[in-house]
């Protein structure tokens, strides 16, 4: 029987449910690997070995006595350290939440549970997940699988973590300026930020959001899956997305199961990066030597991007974030209505940013461009210039080819292709339509066999 740490979600379903793996032989086959793995890399920060046993054993019992089973029955998995899990310390990396344990499960846990995913615990972030390090004062650094010395990123670098070291199969993120992509950009995952509104942020917490806070983040930043498959990934889309009763604003949008396109068929737009941002060398190669290899299996490849003022959409996308992370905050003592007024001007600004991608897609299935400004980069403060093949760069570009496309709403999936000649990792992106997540993630499944299966990182047994 092949290691259960090495099996995808998929994968350690199907063999629960046919009987040739118990899920508790699961659950104890990732907590060993976690005690032998987890203390060089920190990523998993909130550990409940013995209710994990406690539901693998139960999920056995309901197996043997013909139960129906969930999508996800036995299945362990863990949550970025900002889902609220009933019973499980959930502290988003903030001080003032060290000892803050949900009475009730946010919708992410909730309908994970309900499909019978047993959580083996929590993964580390930095503080209200703002930054691209994975690093706070409750727990400490978290660190690249591949090399200790470098970030899984931020601010789902715990989760990338985990699941690149086969802590877990499947980790659910969240993705507010690439803290999804980026991560697994970094860590060789496959990540996946849906469209805007298509899963609820009911229980997620970060910046702006915490208990007894009103509700700011209604826009941007959406729950999203890292795994080691696309199959995963349309696995967790699926058990996520739609309406909840309890997140007011989510369209009442079917599923759809989507048909593999075929490569021929496609019609591709990429770019070795987007305007007016740096990409390293690199990174920037994996994108155009995948774009040839589309073309030549028959794929219509252009090399273009929408005609927009990319240094005014990049200062629309950090002041839409300030605003919507900071609504929340008191009024001044003496209220005016300049908040709202900005607010309103930025979301206008977005309206005009939404529609210029809204046309752009018309012409094209896909946009594939880099996830990322460069590989993974070495630990530093949160402020440190990132070094891109010998060039300083200002840490806010690291975000620049995910967070775009946050403020557009559009879906986005990273896939592992390559690896760089300091051994570490380089994905790539693909940006789908607005609203199209299923059609995304059926092109995702059609480039998965050529852009090749998550690696192992070189230490791993």
């Amino acid at each position: 029987m092949t290691d259960p740490t090495e099996l995808t979600a998929s994968g350690l379903a199907a063999a629960i449910r046919e009987g040739k793996l118990s899920a508790i032989d699961a659950v104890d086959a990732h907590l060993a690997r976690i005690d032998q793995r987890n203390p060089a890399i920190n990523a998993i920060v909130t550990l409940d070995a013995e209710h994990a046993r406690t539901e693998a054993r139960a999920a056995d019992r309901r197996q043997a006595q013909g139960e129906a089973l969930g999508a996800l029955h036995g299945v362990p998995i863990t949550l970025k350290d900002c889902h609220e899990t009933a019973g499980m310390r959930t502290t988003v990396g903030f001080p003032p939440l060290r000892d803050h344990v949900p009475a009730r499960d946010g919708t992410v846990a909730a309908r994970l549970r309900a499909a019978g995913a047993i959580v083996l615990g929590k993964t580390n972030v930095p503080p209200l997940l703002g930054g691209p390090y994975t690093n706070n004062p409750i727990f400490g650094r978290t660190n690249n699988p591949w090399n200790h010395a470098h970030t899984p990123g931020g601010s789902s670098g715990g989760s990338a973590a985990a699941v690149a070291d086969r802590l877990a199969p499947l980790d659910i993120g969240s993705d507010a300026v690439g803290s999804v992509r980026l991560p697994a950009h970094f860590c060789g995952l496959f990540g996946f930020k849906p469209s805007e509104r298509r899963v609820s942020l009911v229980g997620h917490l970060c910046y702006g959001d915490v208990p007894g806070a009103a509700r700011g983040w209604r826009a941007i930043c959406t729950p999203g899956p890292i795994a080691r498959s696309v199959a995963d990934l349309e696995l967790a889309f699926a058990l996520l997305a739609g309406p909840d009763g309890r997140d007011t604003e989510l369209p009442p949008l079917p599923l759809q199961r989507v048909a593999t396109p075929s490569i021929a068929s496609l019609r591709i737009a990429y770019a070795r990066t987007l305007p007016s941002v740096p990409v390293a060398g690199e990174v920037g190669d994996a994108v155009e030597a995948l774009a040839g290899e589309l073309s030549r299996l028959g794929a219509q490849v252009v090399e273009r991007t929408p005609e927009l003022d990319y240094e005014a959409a990049y200062a629309t996308m950090w002041a839409l974030m300030q605003a919507i992370g900071t609504a929340a905050e008191p009024l001044p003592t003496e209220p005016t209505p300049a908040r709202i007024v900005t607010y309103t001007r930025l979301l206008t600004q977005r309206d005009d940013l939404i529609h210029a991608w809204d046309e752009f897609m018309q012409g094209f299935d896909v946009l594939l461009c880099p996830p990322g400004i460069s590989t993974a980069f070495l630990h530093a403060s949160p402020r440190e210039p990132i070094d891109v093949d010998g060039t300083s760069v200002d840490v806010r570009h690291s975000a620049h080819h995910c967070a775009l496309f946050n403020v557009s709403g559009q879906p986005a999936v990273v896939l592992p292709y390559r690896i760089s000649a300091a051994g570490l990792p380089i994905g790539v992106q693909l940006v789908g339509r607005r609203w199209h997540d299923e059609r995304l993630l059926a092109i995702a499944r059609a480039l998965e066999p050529i852009t090749g299966p998550c690696p192992r990182p070189p230490s791993m047994p």
